[in-house]
């Protein structure tokens, strides 16, 4: 396999952007990813000021992003999502933000979505800033968003986050944008207290990387591939905000190189001599919980165990994706054992494709995560068109690339 692959932009990072962008009033984003959770963003912050009713449908940046910027501009209605984003929490959120002044309502359960927003007037002082505490455990998108409203919260704000901090690279790609976007976010010695000075944003331009996240399924089909694989993926950079690049040093675990290409033309993925190894490998998740899958299936089908922890998260995604993960590989030979409390191993014995059906349970990245799986045997994705979520060209590019894809039925 050789060729070169376009990826989709970070959504990641286009959200984050566009949430700026609206509360800058102006500046230009190019780039913007054709991820349908950015086209979602996009259209919903056009039509807020003429509709009191939105919906964030399955998208959780779009839910968490948007409830703090709907909050903090005064917008009146209701917000909501799909059934599975009803059962996604976001107590911690709308218990922070209404400490700072926004009148938020739940509509049917306490701590979940639909919310009823009524507008904000402020709670805090006006001699000093809105102090707020939440739990760095939680999903960093609650952090991202009280942190990117942060200028126009009364007096600005000072966040302090209480024990262990995961997905880290989220928080600061959030704070690295929003300097670029005129408000820089000061931090303490560990990073636990976040201050944000009262003030604007200023109109900036943009342009936003491409993702790192789907990248990991093209160096998953490098792994699986024929021997001498290689492919190009575009767009991407060295010196990234996003967390997700971790993927880079993971699959060097399972024999694929990386190179960068001069002048941020992206990077070169090769297949090189698979490392050898006696014990099980162990891998910590928590800062890039959205490589899980893609690893835990690469390292099944290489009959490569590897202990897997830092996957707290991924119980309140799109799906259980750890439930999801176990019974999915199991089709194939494979498991994802909770070998003691929090570590999870991914193994596998006797794995084989042979025409098995993946089921997809409405998420995007168990689609992308198994369709590797086809360069080790006929395979059928059930419900492919998930992947719109983040990476809509998916299985085109697959195609483009060599694979036999077609509709079943």
């Amino acid at each position: 396999m050789r060729g070169l692959a376009h990826l989709p932009a970070s959504k990641s990072e286009a959200n984050r952007a566009l949430i700026l962008h609206a509360l800058a009033g102006g500046g230009q984003l190019s780039n913007l990813s054709d991820a349908h959770d950015t086209q979602l963003m996009q259209a919903l912050l056009a039509a807020a000021p003429g509709t009191d009713r939105l919906s964030a449908e399955d998208a959780g940046t779009v839910m968490r992003f948007l409830t703090a910027y709907l909050a903090v501009t005064g917008w009146r209605g209701e917000l909501t999502g799909t059934p599975r984003m009803q059962e996604r929490p976001i107590g911690v959120l709308v218990g922070a933000l209404r400490q700072a002044g926004a009148d938020i309502a739940y509509v049917a359960n306490d701590g979940y979505p639909p919310l009823r927003l009524n507008g904000f007037a402020s709670a805090a002082a006006a001699d000093g800033p809105t102090r707020l505490s939440v739990r760095g455990d939680i999903s960093s998108q609650y952090i991202s968003a009280l942190l990117m409203v942060g200028p126009y919260l009364p007096g600005g704000l000072v966040l302090t986050l209480t024990g262990p901090v995961g997905s880290r690279p989220y928080i600061d790609m959030t704070v690295a944008l929003m300097a670029r976007f005129g408000a820089p976010c000061q931090a303490n010695a560990d990073a636990t207290e976040l201050t944000v000075a009262a003030g604007r944003y200023q109109a900036a331009n943009y342009a936003v990387e491409s993702d790192w996240s789907a990248a990991s399924y093209w160096y998953a089909m490098v792994a699986l591939g024929p021997v001498g694989s290689e492919i190009t993926l575009p767009g991407l950079r060295q010196q990234s905000l996003q967390g997700d690049q971790a993927i880079a040093g993971i699959m060097a675990h399972f024999g694929v190189e990386t190179t960068y290409l001069p002048a941020e033309e992206g990077v070169l993925l090769r297949q090189g001599p698979r490392p050898e190894r006696t014990d099980v490998l162990r891998l910590d998740f928590t800062n890039c919980p959205d490589l899980a899958q893609t690893v835990a299936v690469v390292a099944a089908a290489l009959a490569l165990p590897v202990d897997m922890t830092g996957l707290e998260s991924l119980r309140i995604k799109e799906t259980d994706r750890i439930a999801a993960l176990q019974t999915e590989l199991a089709k194939f030979g494979g498991d994802l054992q909770e070998v003691e409390a929090g570590v999870f191993r991914a193994v596998s014995e006797g794995f084989r494709v042979d025409g098995q059906t993946v089921a997809t349970y409405h998420d995007h990245r168990m689609a992308m995560a198994f369709a590797p799986l086809a360069l080790l045997g006929p395979l059928e994705v059930a419900a492919p068109q998930v992947v719109r979520k983040s990476y809509p060209q998916f299985w085109r590019e697959l195609d483009k690339a060599g694979f036999a894809v077609s509709e079943a039925g």
